[in-house]
C-alpha cells in the first residue's frame, strides 16, 4: 500500500488502487457460459470450494478491515471480493501455474527478478492464515476473526511491514497477496466472482466493458452517465 494501513483513509486506498488492477480482465479460469448463466451469489450463503470454515472467516474479517463498508462506496463484502479470492485459488494464479518456480530463492533481490518462493500462492495462504490466527491466540488471546476492529488493524498492519516472523511462510508476501486480491476482487469484471453488479465500477464511475465511449473521453469533471456493463452482459 502507497500509504501505511493504519493512517490510510478509505477513499485514498481505493484511489491508491485505480492505477494498479487491471479492471476488466483478471484470470480466474471462470468460463463466460457459466458466469452468465447465474447470478452473483449471497456472500452468506457461498460455500468456498478451497478455504475451510476457519479460513474462510479469517478471510470475511480480514476484507472487511481492507476495504470496510463504512463512509463512501461499498465495502469488500458487499462487492463479494472474498468469493473471488477462493476462486483464484482453485485458478491458474493459485497453482501459479505459468510461474517460473525453480530455485535457487534469495529474498534481498531487486522484484525485478520475480516471485522468490517456493510456495503457491494457494500455499501461502494457507500456511499464512493459519500463523496469523496462531499469532493472534498466543498474543491476543482469539482468533483474528473475533478481535475489534482496531486490534485486526494492527495485526494486519504487522503483516504488511514483515514485523511478524512465522516459520515457514512469509508474514509480509502474505500480506501482499492478501491486499492484491483483495483490489483484484473488488475491481475486477463481475464474470471472475467479485465486484458484485458492478458495484465497485458504479462508485468510481468505470464504464466497463462498454464497445464505445470515446465521445466521454475528453469531457473532464463529468460524471459518465450511461453506467457500466460487464463482460456477461450485466448493465448498471
Amino acid at each position: 500500500m502507497s500509504a501505511k494501513l493504519e493512517n490510510a483513509s478509505r477513499r485514498g486506498f481505493i484511489k491508491g488502487s485505480l492505477m494498479m488492477i487491471p479492471a476488466v480482465t483478471v484470470g480466474s479460469g471462470v468460463s463466460l457460459t457459466a458466469a452468465a448463466a447465474e447470478p452473483p451469489p449471497d456472500l452468506a450463503d457461498y460455500q468456498p470450494t478451497f478455504f475451510d470454515a476457519d479460513e474462510w472467516q479469517f478471510l470475511l474479517a480480514a476484507c472487511d478491515r481492507l476495504i470496510p463498508a463504512d463512509g463512501e462506496g461499498p465495502g469488500a463484502l458487499e462487492t463479494n471480493v472474498p468469493i473471488f479470492i477462493d476462486g483464484q485459488m482453485e485458478g491458474k494464479f493459485g497453482h501459479a501455474a505459468d510461474w517460473y518456480m525453480k530455485g535457487p530463492f534469495h529474498e534481498d533481490v531487486s522484484p525485478l527478478f520475480g516471485y522468490q518462493s517456493p510456495l503457491t500462492p494457494r500455499e501461502v495462504y494457507r500456511k499464512g492464515i493459519a500463523a496469523t490466527r496462531q499469532y493472534c491466540q498466543t498474543h491476543h488471546g482469539k482468533d483474528f476473526a473475533g478481535l475489534d476492529a482496531d486490534t485486526q488493524i494492527q495485526v494486519l498492519t504487522q503483516l504488511e511491514k514483515g514485523a511478524i516472523e512465522f516459520d515457514d511462510v512469509s508474514s509480509d508476501q502474505f500480506f501482499a497477496f492478501l491486499l492484491q486480491n483483495t483490489k483484484e476482487g473488488y475491481f475486477a469484471d463481475p464474470i471472475h466472482g467479485g465486484n458484485k453488479h458492478m458495484a465497485a465500477w458504479k462508485f468510481i464511475g468505470f464504464p466497463g466493458a462498454r464497445a464505445s465511449y470515446l465521445e466521454w473521453v475528453d469531457q473532464h469533471d463529468k460524471a459518465y452517465p450511461l453506467g457500466p456493463v460487464s463482460l456477461n452482459g450485466e448493465r448498471g
